[in-house]
């Protein structure tokens, strides 16, 4: 297996991207190879800075680079010898088998749609975050900022896209799927959320367990926490800020050291035809590391194949609804 990874992207690149490869180099197998994206100057000379060998991985060169606030689009097409765009031309033509970046979030959206696609039948794709347990499991919030401003259908195909995910990445065997809101009654919530529960409440593709509300995600109630991407980047960044908090006046046990972002090192971009992790912005040494640990395991499971399985049964029972 081969996992591309954006070595100009995030805050603290290239020198955190190196660090997180040359550490996730000690955990991954002989078949598997990591394929590092970016200027191949910079690459060479902070591996070797390191003390390790430059030719334990593959280089490919890419000297431009996608600043986190350029604009996505723009950027992919104006820049097509930048780390990212380059990666998804390699995604694209299967010279790697999976593609992980800490840059510019949107540009991995875009440039993912418009390399391998979104699976067929998928409205659009979308990310999550791990949300640990206080019962020792671990839950994953999705939407997190992709799409603000979903539709009812789109909502329920969320429900889809994290019960495969915890499904086949954590072995869950029928993840209870909750949609987050305002209050546990059916009639709750603005219209979004009650149009969304009408779909979800008879649902034959997962197991919908009713709403929940902002005060029990983390109790063990539901595996799947399903919400608009507004909704769930405020939920994501006010847990974010809070470990800190914690951190920093010295509180911690097991259960706040889960709340790390940097122990899950990112999310995959659930919906399209190809492993792509998107990693936090700010990540360094261990969240690189974790994040190419994913995208080896979203790979090994082949989790969009699952998807696109799924979704061609969903599909066919609409086109059956419809006539």
């Amino acid at each position: 297996m081969k996992i591309g990874l954006d070595v100009m992207g995030g805050d603290f690149a290239p020198t955190a991207t190196i660090a997180g490869a040359i550490s996730a180099y000690k955990d991954l197998s002989s078949d598997d190879q990591i394929v590092l994206i970016g200027d191949q100057h910079i690459i060479r000379k902070e591996i070797e800075d390191r003390g390790a060998d430059p030719d334990a991985f593959d280089i490919e060169h890419a000297p431009d680079v996608i600043g986190m606030g350029e604009q996505p689009t723009r950027a992919i097409v104006q820049k097509p010898n930048s780390s990212i765009a380059y990666g998804f031309s390699l995604l694209k033509n299967k010279e790697i088998d999976a593609f992980a970046s800490a840059g510019n979030s949107g540009a991995m959206v875009v440039g993912a749609i418009y390399s391998v696609n979104t699976i067929q039948g998928i409205i659009r794709p979308c990310t999550s975050a791990i949300i640990p347990q206080t019962n020792g499991g671990t839950s994953i919030l999705l939407d997190v900022g992709t799409i603000p401003d979903p539709k009812p259908d789109v909502m329920y195909q969320f429900g889809i896209l994290g019960s495969l995910y915890t499904k086949y990445i954590f072995g869950i065997d029928s993840p209870r799927v909750a949609l987050v809101n305002i209050g546990e009654e059916e009639e709750k919530g603005n219209l979004l959320s009650q149009s969304s529960f009408s779909l979800m409440k008879n649902s034959k593709d997962f197991n919908f367990v009713g709403n929940i509300e902002g005060r029990d995600l983390l109790k063990g109630k539901a595996d799947v926490f399903v919400c608009d991407g507004f909704t769930g980047n405020v939920l994501l960044k006010n847990m974010e800020s809070m470990y800190r908090m914690l951190v920093k006046r010295n509180l911690t046990d097991d259960f706040i050291d889960r709340m790390n972002y940097e122990n899950y090192g990112g999310t995959p971009l659930l919906g399209v035809n190809a492993p792509v992790i998107v990693g936090h912005g700010i990540s360094k040494e261990q969240a690189i590391k974790n994040m190419i640990l994913l995208a080896r395991d979203v790979r090994s499971v082949r989790l969009s194949d699952k998807i696109s399985k799924a979704l061609t049964k969903y599909t066919q029972a609409a086109d059956l609804g419809d006539n």
